[in-house]
């Protein structure tokens, strides 16, 4: 019987610890959802309120987020360009040639006017290229080329030739007079045949006046090229013989560009000085008859002499008056 109660009492005991053990789980059940609920709800809370002010929603707190970035970039930048620049190194025209320009430059003081003897003695001197180049005149004047009485032009015969081969063609109804005289082509419609296709082959252009009237159709593809013949040039004329021979002997033209400056070739490096002088003065001696009457100031303002990509030498303007 005692033995009984004791098992009793053993078992509810047994049964009091399991409920206690029930009630705790229970309990800590309950804590746990109780506080996962209250962290949603500050969450939604959190959520509600970043919504309702507006500004403080999650895209424009992102907007702000990228814009404040980007200020502080340009504020970077700012600083950066505020900074002292590092010195940029310039070189002169001189020192970007070549050596060898660079040497045959030493030769010419920069701060002198050369006669045209002592020009023409240094361009040949100071050539710098392997092949005859050729010496160049440059003359600015000082005429307004938009005024027709200004615009100074001529041609005239190089006494002592321009040194190079001139290949000329004559339009002509007389093809056997014109390849007598030393034109490498001549005809008529032969001739106009070859102008069709495009065929240029030529350095000099002589037509008699009688076929002028044919060439104005082709005045567009030799005009250009400074073709096109012309009675002041010479190259407009019934005398084909008297012209192919002053084409050949080193007839050439000049014309004022639109800032006021001559330039012609005067002969080769391989001239003699006193060639080379003898065109030079031929040259100087046109421009002075072609003055223009209306020109008030200086006509001469400035020379120079020089080669094929070589340095240029200036010349006294007193040389031309």
């Amino acid at each position: 019987m005692a033995q009984a109660k004791k098992t009793t009492k053993t078992k509810a005991k047994k049964d009091e610890a399991v409920k206690d053990a029930e009630v705790k789980v229970e309990q800590a059940a309950v804590e746990a959802i109780e506080t996962a609920e209250e962290k949603t709800e500050e969450t939604d809370k959190a959520e509600i309120t970043t919504a309702k002010a507006g500004k403080r929603s999650a895209k424009s707190l992102k907007e702000v987020e990228q814009k404040q970035a980007k200020e502080e970039r340009k504020q970077s930048a700012t600083e950066e360009s505020d900074k002292p620049a590092k010195p940029v190194k310039t070189t002169s025209k001189l020192e970007r040639k070549s050596k060898s320009f660079r040497k045959a430059a030493e030769n010419i003081d920069q701060e002198k006017d050369y006669s045209f003897d002592e020009a023409i003695k240094l361009a040949k001197t100071t050539s710098t290229v392997k092949f005859d180049a050729t010496v160049e005149l440059h003359i600015n004047l000082g005429v307004d080329p938009r005024h027709a009485d200004q615009n100074v032009r001529d041609n005239l015969v190089l006494p002592s030739g321009t040194g190079r081969s001139v290949k000329i063609a004559v339009f002509t109804d007389n093809a056997d007079a014109a390849k007598q005289a030393g034109a490498e082509i001549a005809g008529n419609e032969e001739f106009l045949a070859q102008l069709e296709k495009g065929q240029l082959n030529f350095d000099v252009l002589i037509a008699t006046p009688n076929l002028m009237a044919k060439l104005g159709k082709y005045a567009r593809v030799l005009g250009p090229r400074g073709l096109m013949p012309n009675p002041k040039s010479g190259t407009v004329t019934n005398d084909v013989a008297k012209a192919v021979a002053e084409a050949k002997a080193g007839r050439i033209e000049y014309r004022v560009d639109s800032t006021g400056i001559v330039h012609l070739g005067i002969g080769k490096v391989s001239f003699s000085e006193t060639d080379l002088r003898k065109n030079v003065d031929v040259v100087i001696t046109s421009l002075k008859s072609n003055k223009p009457a209306s020109l008030k100031g200086t006509y001469v303002k400035a020379i120079h002499l020089t080669t094929s990509m070589g340095p240029s030498i200036r010349v006294s303007v007193s040389e031309a008056n």
